[in-house]
């Protein structure tokens, strides 16, 4: 007996191989680059980005648009008095 082929994922009008990843379109937004959607035997999986907890009151999008930072953070540098 031959098994199976592992089968594609359809998602709105294309076809994803098996274990193929994409971010999904969707009109009329377009592309959703912090979601990401894969391909399991047929079946389509997908999961938003995590994000660590923002802990401001007022945060800004910058390094990564999925997650925001709070206005004044700086980057991983080491200030020197």
């Amino acid at each position: 007996m031959q098994a199976d082929a592992p089968r594609a994922c359809r998602f709105g009008r294309r076809w994803y191989l098996n274990n193929e990843s994409w971010h999904p379109s969707v009109p009329p937004f377009g592309e959703m680059k912090c979601i990401l959607c894969w391909c399991v035997s047929g079946e389509t999986h997908c999961q938003r980005q995590e994000c660590p907890p923002s802990a401001c009151a007022s945060p800004a999008t910058r390094d990564n648009p999925c997650c925001a930072k709070c206005h004044g953070e700086c980057s991983a540098h080491t200030w020197a008095p």
